[in-house]
């Protein structure tokens, strides 16, 4: 069997529209596992849930976004840790469909399975006393098989941290397939995993798409923070010269 996983979507939905015509074209990814921030950093926040909560292939988790914008909207104010982002997460959740929130709120924060032998877990990010770690800039295979220690897990697939991370140790596989919606580059990320019972490994795939519209909207929308958003999280394409080219960091 194959899966397919997707993370970070954050709000971009040309890209996640590009990457799932990919997965239908290939007619043999049998289930989507969405790991999170589907919302936030790109403006269309109803575009991508409705995408998403209308299939009836894809398992959806819960991210650090989803969780501060239903702390505004809980009128709990910003959630700590996110203060900084405090007047964008005020404008999605202005934008956000009311619809949606219960469907936010009953996405789980993680999920754990078995498949063809393999004992599986997905998460946004790894977790300690049920709060995401702190980012590890220099992952490596080793210090996450320390983290997984005696977990018994096979395969953990996460998100969060928007570069790729694959490495496969002795123990297990693990996969972050990269931000679908976050790149230097007009290019959405995903991945698939091929799973039997002699069988585990992954495909980092890498789909162009044309993001010229959605880069330009983040003016047109006068969406909070834009101008270090467009920086850090798209690489200022939008300023690149037509032709021409940026390089992911």
């Amino acid at each position: 069997m194959q899966i397919a996983i997707i993370t970070d979507v954050h709000g971009n939905y040309p890209a996640l529209k590009a990457v799932l015509e990919d997965i239908e074209r290939r007619k043999s990814i049998s289930h989507i596992y969405c790991l999170g921030d589907m919302i936030g950093i790109g403006p269309y926040t109803n575009e991508v849930l409705e995408t998403i909560f209308s299939r009836d292939d894809m398992s959806v988790l819960s991210g650090n976004h989803e969780e501060a914008v239903l702390h505004i909207l809980a009128g709990k104010g910003i959630l700590s840790g996110h203060e900084q982002a405090a007047k964008h997460h005020e404008w999605i959740a202005s934008r956000l469909n009311p619809e949606w929130i219960p469907k936010l709120q009953a996405r789980p924060v993680s999920l754990e399975w078995k498949a063809e032998g393999h004992k599986i877990l997905m998460v946004h990010y790894h977790r300690t006393n049920d709060k995401l770690d702190a980012i590890d800039n220099e992952p490596s295979g080793d210090k996450l098989d320390t983290r997984y220690l005696n977990s018994g897990y096979d395969l953990v697939c996460f998100g969060h941290h928007h570069p790729v991370h694959y490495f496969k140790t002795d123990a297990r596989l693990y996969l972050n397939p990269g931000a679908l919606g976050c790149h230097h580059e007009p290019i959405a990320r995903y991945g698939i995993v091929d799973l039997s019972v002699n069988r585990l490994d992954a495909s980092l795939i890498e789909v162009p798409y044309d993001n010229t519209d959605f880069l330009q909207s983040y003016e047109r929308l006068q969406v909070p923070d834009r101008s270090f958003i467009l920086d850090i999280f798209h690489g200022n394409q939008h300023l690149v010269p037509k032709g021409g080219g940026a390089n992911e960091e």
